[in-house]
């Protein structure tokens, strides 16, 4: 049986303390951000997760702050009572102090921000660096929106899955794949769930995934990761068009929930202006023929059939501002699952979603033919013995289909306005980091 003096009780949160409480005993717990000694007594200003709260200490509990330092982790129980000071309306006059745990001195870093740190040494101590509000918000906004995600998903019938990340072969060909052993077999990390999303909705007819994937390319950029996390979703009897306005959706959807949350008391890491200009309507859609006509008058010299390079890419995001489609993409530049367009099949029935030289979707219809599948494989120079597994399931009935893939970090990026993808991901994987 658990001693009661043993128990660790908080009553409240920070934000729960207001002038309703006055003259109430309350408990709370949380981390020392700043120590205020003023002779016969102490203010301590106590965070925790959801803000921050003055306490006074007087009398003999001041012999428990002793050698106390900053960000050591407290419990304080005590009264309510106006507050003096002009940041708080409110303080809690100390009963009762327990130091749970010291902090060290010097810490690798200031959560408070008094000393600014570079991103890898923050990265080094990222644990300590989300007691910085303004770092712990992003994290927080980026659960709110896979949560807005998963509720657009769900209104529309799709199924949550959770597909291997322990593969026996390329989800989509190529040789950016981390290999890994596997008892006695070669397996890979998984690039993606697109092979396994397509098989899915032979049955379950519209499925999504929120889930870590991993890319061994080794790029040296702020918006590659080795390792990232992607929104996927496929859904049968849907064509291109039709995915395509659903990722309108969840995007203008994604984008009315931050609004709200600004109007409701803001946001450290969201600009209220810059996210009301980003919510249009709707969101452009221009083919790719169209944009390389852009490009060539803006002196680009791109042959139709090439791909985009990233200063194309970022003179078409300052033409078309805020989040556009291309669609309409040459069939040789996308995957081999990918269908043609009816009637031109040098063409594809694909789009990307662009914010600026950022591309944060990709997606289209796919083949369901397996026949023409194989054949598609087959003209990338790929092999289609790698593949059985997934052919044979096209076998069986399979509806025709389309989806697309979201990268949650990009996408974060754009909506914190982040100008490097490591600042939106807790842990980041690259060639150059492995730890912590």
């Amino acid at each position: 049986m658990i001693d009661e003096k043993d128990r660790i009780h908080r009553s409240h949160y920070a934000y729960q303390i207001d002038t309703s409480l006055v003259g109430k005993m309350v408990s709370i717990a949380g981390w020392v951000e700043e120590i205020r000694d003023i002779g016969k007594l102490v203010f301590l200003l106590i965070r925790d997760v959801s803000g921050i709260v003055q306490t006074v200490v007087t009398g003999k509990h001041l012999e428990a702050l002793k050698d106390l330092t900053r960000h050591s982790i407290i419990t304080i129980s005590g009264t309510i009572q106006i507050g003096k000071a002009k940041d708080f309306d409110v303080e809690i006059k100390v009963d009762q102090i327990e130091i749970i745990s010291r902090a060290i001195q010097p810490l690798p870093l200031d959560p408070a921000n008094r000393i600014e740190s570079s991103l890898d040494k923050r990265i080094d101590s990222r644990a300590l660096d989300l007691r910085n509000p303004r770092i712990c918000e992003i994290f927080r906004l980026k659960s709110s929106v896979t949560h807005v995600v998963r509720s657009v998903l769900q209104s529309e019938r799709f199924i949550e899955v959770l597909t291997p990340k322990i593969i026996g072969s390329a989800s989509e060909g190529g040789a950016n794949l981390f290999s890994v052993n596997y008892f006695d077999t070669k397996a890979f990390l998984a690039q993606s769930p697109q092979l396994y999303k397509e098989q899915l909705i032979l049955a379950m007819d519209r499925v999504f995934e929120i889930a870590p994937y991993f890319r061994a390319e080794k790029s040296h950029t702020v918006r590659h990761l080795s390792e990232f996390v992607s929104i996927d979703i496929e859904a049968a009897f849907l064509d291109s068009k039709d995915v395509m306005d659903l990722a309108e959706k969840v995007l203008l959807t994604v984008l009315d929930r931050l609004i709200v949350t600004l109007e409701e008391g803001g946001s450290v890491s969201l600009n209220k202006e810059s996210i009301a200009e980003l919510r249009k309507p709707s969101i452009e859609r221009y083919s790719y023929k169209h944009c390389v006509d852009i490009l060539n008058h803006e002196g680009e010299q791109i042959e139709y059939g090439d791909d985009f390079s990233d200063s194309s890419l970022r003179k078409l995001g300052q033409i078309y501002k805020g989040f556009y489609f291309i669609t309409e993409w040459p069939l040789k530049l996308k995957p081999f699952y990918i269908h043609e367009k009816m009637g031109e099949p040098f063409l594809s029935e694909s789009f990307d979603l662009q914010f600026g030289y950022l591309e944060l979707i990709s997606g289209g219809r796919r083949h369901h033919d397996s026949r023409k599948l194989r054949q598609r494989i087959i003209d990338q120079g790929l092999d289609p013995s790698r593949f059985e597994d997934h052919l044979r399931v096209f076998e069986w009935g399979m509806p025709p289909h389309s989806g697309w893939g979201l990268g949650l970090d990009r996408l974060m990026m754009v909506l914190t306005n982040a100008q490097n993808i490591r600042e939106v991901v807790l842990y980041p994987r690259d060639t150059q980091r492995l730890h912590p």
